[in-house]
């Protein structure tokens, strides 16, 4: 997409959602570091496990919503494909960082993973129209109701219908959350058919910098933790 035609409205949505972000990894480095008194159970406790929820439904309906200005704009399968590969390459680079630091626990299929799965999936179906908001409450529902060993393994629990929850320290698998980047997505194709302003209107200056952090979300997600554990392991160093 041209800068000039940014929308700085979504632009500061996706910007809310990465500040947000980085201050709950901020949080969850300190906890893995013993720096957090008393120390959080960041995968069952309700306090970490709802907001990382909502930051990771935040990305995904900025990224539907995306797709939506996206396919309206003409682009074409050789950017989508551009940018698709820079995606899949860091969702590589995330499991052999994870590997490295979380041996038991390396991430599979994280939230670079599903979103480079469900892009495909959001761009294949850019002509459905409506027919998204049903199809995204089915995508969330169905896990609720099916699940089978089969889709256990690391080979296959990306598809999300699975007995138990992995063991890793990110799964963002198809199902449920491919309904939300639908719903981002038909969100998305309705504003701009009736409500374009809410999308495309300036936002006020003290939102500026979340319009202009919101522009680079691939590069802030792969340097906010190597930058973040770094200080603090660079910290504890010095004060010791």
């Amino acid at each position: 997409m041209n800068p000039a035609a940014r929308l700085d409205r979504l632009d500061a949505l996706r910007g809310a959602a990465m500040v947000w972000m980085a201050l709950f990894h901020f949080a969850f480095d300190l906890n893995h570091f013993g720096l957090l008194d008393p120390r959080q159970d960041f995968y069952r406790d309700p306090l970490w496990t709802l907001q990382r929820s909502a930051i990771v439904s935040l990305f995904l309906l900025s990224a539907g919503i995306g797709q939506a200005v996206a396919t309206q704009a003409g682009q074409g399968w050789a950017r989508f494909g551009r940018r698709w590969l820079q995606i899949a390459g860091c969702a590589l680079l995330v499991s052999l960082g994870s590997a490295w630091m979380f041996p038991r626990s390396w991430i599979s299929f994280g939230v670079l993973h599903g979103i480079a799965l469900m892009l495909v999936v959001v761009r294949l179906t850019a002509g459905w129209g409506a027919w998204r908001w049903p199809l995204g409450l089915a995508a969330i529902l169905v896990p609720q109701w099916v699940a089978h060993p089969f889709f256990d393994s690391r080979w296959t629990n990306w598809v999300g219908l699975v007995t138990h929850k992995p063991v890793t320290e990110d799964f963002v698998p198809l199902l449920p959350w491919l309904g939300v980047m639908w719903w981002g997505a038909a969100a998305g194709q309705w504003l701009l058919a009736h409500r374009r302003g809410w999308l495309a209107g300036g936002v006020a200056r003290p939102l500026a910098p979340l319009a202009a952090l919101g522009r680079w979300p691939l590069s802030f997600y792969m340097l906010h933790q190597p930058l973040l554990i770094g200080a603090i392991v660079a910290w504890t160093t010095m004060t010791r």
